[in-house]
């Protein structure tokens, strides 16, 4: 006979991505979570009832009903499981329940019924969840698509009906409805959340296109190059399930060696009431010993010698800005020995700022220049336009009023300002130009060697000078990454789909050893993976619907909290509520010191059963006195792990690292 087990490590019911009442009304329709809450009104009220000196038949009918909410469908599902010649761990709670409320212990039975009815909802809950972040990315790609027919109609379809050749219309503001390769217009498209480039993407012909991306101020047509099963969206939907499904498989440590001690327990119990019996031993005091024995054995202790700790971390740690979604993922914490980061949005703030302003030899001055530009880009609703209107306002410049606004997707905007034909944009704008100074296009080729974005400022059809656009490193990036580094034993590494000069000058502004650049959501996968097979536990910092597969493949998965995607928050295994990083590192200590009291409630815990499984053995254990020291055991262990609810603990696992 063989033994398996259907439980996964409890979660507390956190979840960043969905409000109180809405998550209460999603558990609370899980028929495990009814029954398993049914079951700890009842185990409660029998408690205050035996406490206030109720009769005893008024707390052992509250008890019994316990028995039957909670135990139930552990029940059913072990005995299903014994027609396979299978042994269902929880058959053996049920059993020891059983035997603890024969002898009179109704208590303890329903004690451990409490405990397994409601790490079966806490997995209900957490399978619920998976399923929810593969929805909510199907959702990022949009329903419908205009295809142009062949005399030049157009027709509304199902994305899901679009062929490879069909060409397709995308108006501004839509999301794109295939991977495509543009063939007529121009436009911004902000692919974020594929790239995770900061700004948006000028689009031309020839150039491809991604489904789900939201196109900017632009018409494009573009010709659909693969199925809707192959484009990158799909793909991202593909790798989010199977990552999930492969660490949703992880357990506990304790679950781990729990098959072979349930096993040792039923194969002991079952000697222990059989032997003496064929010996001639009288029924009465034999199935009293074989039933002590199996309470004392029971791991009531040992379930709780290892979720107090954890649990107590999780809550700590959630009122310091870090929701960790279960106690499984406060385990894996542990074992991280390297870190790895995403770029925009994470390292970063995700939002471009003016750098440096570079005016042309003989043209105005910064504070002119900057104020020019800004006051040509205020009409305009692109990304560009509001880190220059910030620059502005931070260096108190007043914008005098445009005229004649007009934008051209994928150059940049021109307009009148103080009688001056101002136009700002791409790089591109220096070749209508009758000619430049050479200063010019070196401080361009500087500027983007350096891996910033190069504005060009354009006055009366002369080159004005050069603004270089940069995302900023969070505050304490390069304190987090040398703590990390000092913590882990291994320098972070960074992987984002931003281009590579951007890369490698964060990388040497924090401290990050390892970049890789230039990355689509699946060459993320690869990597961490990689990393994987050389031995390494990766935690994978994340905020984009690119990182989630990359967050669902890593070890453990944190996602920042403000500005992540909807799927990123849905998919992370812990979340940065406040975007702080300085957290991961306390987090991780904390998580290690989760586990040391893990270590040391397994001992005390362990101590106490083989003590007093000995003492039956061996001697005469009165069943009062093992009920006791079964329950001193727990009450110990329980104890001992909510030390770290205590706010100092958190303050020791930041100093720690």
């Amino acid at each position: 006979m063989t033994l398996t087990t259907h439980r996964l490590p409890a979660d507390p019911p956190t979840a960043p991505v969905v409000g109180r009442r809405g998550l209460a009304a999603r558990m609370w329709a899980l028929t495990e979570v009814r029954w398993a809450a049914a079951a700890s009104v009842l185990f409660a009220l029998g408690g205050l009832a035996q406490l206030a000196g109720a009769p005893a038949a008024v707390w052992w009918t509250f008890y019994l009903a316990c028995y039957a909410a909670g135990g139930w469908e552990p029940a059913l599902a072990g005995l299903r499981a014994l027609r396979e010649r299978t042994l269902d761990v929880d058959l053996l709670m049920i059993v020891a329940a059983l035997g603890a409320a024969g002898i009179g212990q109704v208590l303890d039975g329903a004690l451990l019924i409490v405990i397994f009815a409601t790490s079966g909802a806490l997995e209900a809950f957490a399978t619920a969840r998976t399923a929810d972040s593969v929805r909510a990315l199907l959702d990022l790609a949009p329903e419908r698509a205009t295809r142009i027919r062949d005399d030049g109609t157009e027709e509304l379809v199902h994305t899901a009906d679009l062929d490879v050749g069909d060409v397709i219309r995308t108006r501004p503001g839509e999301r794109i409805g295939a991977d495509a390769v543009v063939i007529d217009g121009a436009s911004d498209v902000d692919q974020a959340g594929i790239t995770g480039e900061p700004l948006p993407a000028p689009k031309h012909p020839g150039d491809e296109v991604y489904a789900g991306t939201v196109n900017g101020t632009g018409t494009l047509l573009a010709r659909v190059h693969r199925p809707a099963a192959e484009s990158v969206i799909a793909r991202i939907v593909a790798l989010v399930e199977e990552a999930s499904a492969t660490k949703a498989r992880t357990q506990l440590f304790i679950e781990k060696v729990e098959q072979r001690y349930s096993v040792g327990v039923v194969v002991a119990t079952l000697a222990l009431f059989a032997v003496p019996l064929a010996f001639g031993a009288a029924l009465q005091p034999t199935l009293l010993r074989a039933m002590t024995f199996m309470i004392v054995a029971s791991p009531c202790a040992v379930v709780l010698a290892t979720m107090p700790p954890l649990l107590s971390a999780i809550a700590l740690a959630g009122r310091h800005g870090v929701l960790v979604k279960s106690a499984v993922v406060m385990e894996r914490l542990t074992d991280t020995d390297l870190v790895v980061f995403d770029k925009t949005g994470t390292l970063t703030e995700g939002a471009p700022r003016v750098a440096e302003v570079h005016p042309a030899p003989g043209r105005p001055d910064e504070a002119e220049l900057l104020r020019l530009a800004a006051a040509a880009e205020h009409p305009s609703e692109h990304p560009l336009a509001g880190a220059l209107l910030a620059a502005a306002r931070d260096r108190g410049l007043a914008l005098p009023a445009a005229h004649d606004f007009t934008s051209a997707p994928g150059r940049g905007v021109s307009a009148t300002v103080d009688g001056r034909r101002v136009l700002v944009g791409s790089p591109a704008l220096l070749d209508g130009l009758a000619s430049v100074d050479p200063s010019v296009h070196r401080v361009v080729d500087a500027v983007q060697a350096g891996g910033r974005t190069a504005v060009v400022v354009v006055v009366d059809d002369a080159a004005a000078g050069v603004l270089a656009l940069a995302d900023r490193a969070r505050p304490r990036a390069a304190v987090t990454v040398a703590a990390l580094t000092a913590l882990t034993g291994a320098r972070p590494a960074l992987l984002t789909g931003d281009n590579a000069g951007a890369a490698g000058r964060l990388a040497t502004e924090t401290g990050i050893g390892e970049v890789h650049a230039g990355l689509l959501p699946a060459e993320k996968v690869d990597r961490v993976r990689a990393h994987q097979r050389a031995g390494r536990r990766v935690l994978l910092v994340g905020d984009g619907v690119n990182d989630a597969p990359a967050l669902a493949a890593a070890d453990a998965g944190v996602a920042m909290g403000r500005h992540g995607s909807d799927l990123a928050l849905r998919t992370a295994d812990a979340v940065l509520v406040r975007d702080d990083l300085s957290a991961l590192p306390a987090l991780i200590s904390l998580a290690r010191r989760a586990r040391r009291l893990v270590v040391a409630n397994l001992v005390i815990a362990g101590t106490f059963i083989a003590v007093l499984v000995t003492w039956d053995l061996v001697g005469h254990l009165p069943l009062p006195l093992g009920v006791a020291g079964h329950e001193g055991s727990t009450v110990i262990v329980g104890l001992n792990g909510l030390r770290l609810l205590h706010s100092h603990a958190w303050r020791r696992a930041g100093e720690g690292h």
